[in-house]
């Protein structure tokens, strides 16, 4: 009888994953709403770096193109996303210490769907971010001659940057120890970019910063983005930056997973 219950509320779990997952979903944009501000906040940093780069760096930089802000944008992205999955680690955090992951988990529902709504809350929040940082650069001159197939695949591969780095803040979510320790890891995330093209050619670094910054994931990932914006060829470089956001996306995932259960 009792692996008849067991079965059957299994059952039940797996039927209503997507519904369950909705509303965790919706419970975690509320609180989104309800601070507004974290959006600005995560957009802020990144909007004055492209306004002190453009207009105080820009004409001392030769980067082989005539608008830098076209040059700059796909780093300046990376950095507001990598900026903003911290608030995914500080939301998840909250949850763990206040034994909200417990409380769901003596629920009938599917046991992951927590963690997807922080997720999926993440993807939606630095989603809004990258428009208003879109919308700024429009206004400093960024223009692009990209194609509808060319956006589509920047968007996807913004969209799979984020989930990738979300999988990753959902780790020291569930694992510190504190809302610094929660939050920290982020920093040499947004400092990365600094160390590859994001800024400035690589060919313009020393040896063994160049190699490093060659073969770091932003690379690939910015250089990938800003030739489908300027309607240049990608190559491989696509690939790699895909292979990159995947194999993030997977390790991420694995030990997040692990760090829930062990959690929970």
């Amino acid at each position: 009888m009792e692996a008849i219950q067991s079965n059957t509320s299994d059952v039940r779990i797996q039927n209503h994953f997507f519904s369950d997952m909705g509303v965790m979903l919706g419970r975690s944009m509320r609180h989104i709403f309800r601070s507004v501000d974290t959006i600005f906040t995560v957009t802020i940093t990144p909007i004055a770096m492209m306004l002190l780069f453009v207009y105080v760096f820009g004409g001392a930089i030769q980067t082989g193109t005539a608008n830098y802000v076209n040059y700059l944008v796909p780093g300046i992205l990376l950095i507001a996303i990598a900026s903003g999955i911290s608030y995914t680690a500080y939301r998840l955090f909250t949850d763990v210490q206040k034994g909200i992951i417990e409380r769901f988990r003596s629920m009938p529902i599917a046991p992951s769907t927590m963690l997807w709504g922080h997720v999926l809350t993440s993807m939606v929040s630095n989603g809004l971010s990258v428009v208003v940082i879109m919308l700024v650069a429009m206004l400093m001159g960024f223009r692009s001659s990209a194609g509808i197939l060319s956006w589509l695949a920047v968007i996807g591969i913004l969209s799979l940057f984020t989930l990738a780095l979300t999988w990753v803040a959902v780790i020291p979510g569930l694992t510190a120890k504190s809302i610094d320790g929660a939050t920290a890891f982020s920093y040499p995330l947004i400092f990365l970019p600094f160390i590859s093209s994001a800024f400035v050619p690589t060919k313009s670094m020393p040896f063994v910063v160049r190699v490093f910054a060659e073969n770091q994931p932003v690379t690939a990932i910015v250089e990938s983005i800003r030739a489908l914006l300027s309607g240049q060829p990608v190559s491989n470089t696509l690939w790699v930056a895909l292979a990159w956001c995947v194999g993030i996306l997977v390790v991420a995932y694995i030990f997040a997973m692990r760090a829930y259960r062990k959690r929970a």
